[in-house]
């Protein structure tokens, strides 16, 4: 390892020391790291590490557009809906529903956000219904943290199941052949397992914060739910629009059109039916998260640049040729720590050409190889390790510190991290009696 590498790698870590650590706001530590890996590139032989052709326009280490782009559409049409009153709605409801036991609140929102997960993308599910969250927290004098940090567990777990349920779904998919059946499959019995798993641990871990009852009907005095929709019109129209956005995402597989595609043509036509004038709805988007995601696409990406991440694929690729289920435990394990440290989509990108050699290696290919479903489980539920591990973590805890409500990185990460290696070991087991056991 070279100079130039280990100040990469240095750079890297303190930039991700001071995001954990929220020293200074995550955004401008991401961007501190970029300019440090692009004056590092300087001395560089090979040439720079960060360059408008390696960010903007290459595939593996640049902004993955296409997520910034999916985000950015789906923060439309949520900013859309949110004035036609749907949210206001679902909040008085789910608080009506909860009959002011907090921990059935809890529970219908962490099976909502499940349901909905493997239809949708995970990050646009959590789009949809943590400003439900947030609303019916508020109306009820609830400490909503307890509520998102389970809702980001369902999102992450319930993507799992379909290929376009998470982002690097889509991209393991592409790589190794999987089709949405396949997913279905091989994915959506463990991700049934890990439900109840997770429904089992919110109620016992945050037990001690739902024990007190509401009286809803002093809380929400006589409003009813419906009197929150000022024109069923314009909400029926939303909704219509809406339901072609889930169709299309689900026919990704028949409809050759990249979900960030379908999300912009559905916002365009979103803000049409409504005729919501640009400036109220581009008010409501997350412009710090979106800057967040891109700085951290070109941070991670100098450090493919420089080979760190290929390298350990390497080292692994080298070790599982006839060694499968030691390949399959080291890139389940492996796969959840990595990607929860430098954001599952990039890592997933970086390691696809990689996994593809091991799975070479082993002699099995597409659905049929255990290897690919490591890779998937490890990736997506590595995803719940830190606030920053997913998309759908920092999308929630971006609209809870707009909202005043800010879940910080600790406080998310110490609920994160066992639950995290509670579902892999699970899923480990999974894969286990599933491909070695059972064949």
């Amino acid at each position: 390892m070279d100079v130039i590498t280990i100040a990469a790698v240095t750079v890297f870590v303190v930039a991700y020391a001071l995001i954990a650590t929220e020293k200074v706001h995550r955004v401008t530590a991401a961007l501190a790291g970029v300019a440090g890996m692009t004056l590092l590139g300087l001395f560089r032989s090979e040439g720079p590490l960060v360059s408008a052709d390696s960010a903007f326009f290459t595939e593996h280490t640049g902004i993955d557009w296409n997520v910034v782009f999916l985000l950015f559409g789906m923060m439309i049409v949520v900013s859309v809906l949110r004035h036609t009153g749907l949210f206001e709605f679902i909040a008085l409801w789910a608080a009506q529903a909860s009959k002011g036991r907090p921990i059935r609140l809890l529970l219908v929102l962490t099976l909502v956000t499940a349901f909905f997960s493997p239809i949708l993308d995970n990050v646009t599910v959590v789009l949809l219904v943590t400003p439900v969250t947030l609303s019916v927290c508020t109306r009820l004098k609830l400490a909503p943290a307890p509520y998102l940090i389970s809702l980001i567990f369902a999102a992450n777990i319930g993507g799992t199941s379909t290929l376009i349920g998470d982002p690097p779904n889509l991209i393991i998919g592409s790589r190794a052949g999987l089709t949405f059946a396949d997913f279905l499959v091989h994915a959506l019995p463990l991700t049934i397992i890990l439900l109840v798993v997770l429904v089992g641990t919110v109620a016992v871990v945050f037990r001690r914060q739902m024990r007190a009852t509401i009286d809803v009907e002093e809380a929400l005095g006589d409003v009813n739910p419906s009197d929150a929709i000022p024109s069923k019109a314009l909400l029926l129209r939303c909704l219509i629009v809406l339901a072609l956005i889930m169709v299309v995402f689900s026919l990704h597989s028949v409809v050759p059109l990249d979900p960030s595609i379908v999300a912009m043509l559905g916002a365009g036509l979103m803000v049409i039916v409504s005729g919501t004038k640009a400036k109220q709805f581009l008010a409501e988007v997350e412009w710090v998260t979106l800057s967040f995601f891109m700085a951290l696409f070109v941070l991670v990406g100098a450090l493919v640049e420089v080979g760190v991440i290929g390298q350990l694929g390497q080292i692994a690729a080298e070790q599982v040729a006839g060694r499968e289920m030691a390949g399959v435990t080291g890139l389940l394990f492996g796969s959840a720590v990595l990607g929860a440290v430098v954001d599952n989509i990039p890592y997933t990108t970086a390691m696809a050409p990689i996994v593809s050699d091991m799975v070479a290696a082993t002699g099995s290919a597409g659905a049929a190889s255990p290897l690919w479903w490591a890779f998937v489980f490890g990736a997506d539920l590595g995803g719940n390790m830190t606030g920053v591990a997913a998309g759908a973590n920092v999308v929630v805890l971006g609209l809870a510190a707009r909202s005043g409500k800010p879940i910080t990185f600790w406080q998310f990460t110490k609920y994160g991290i066992p639950f995290t290696l509670l579902t892999v070991g699970i899923a480990w087991l999974y894969v286990w009696l599933r491909y070695f056991v059972a064949t």
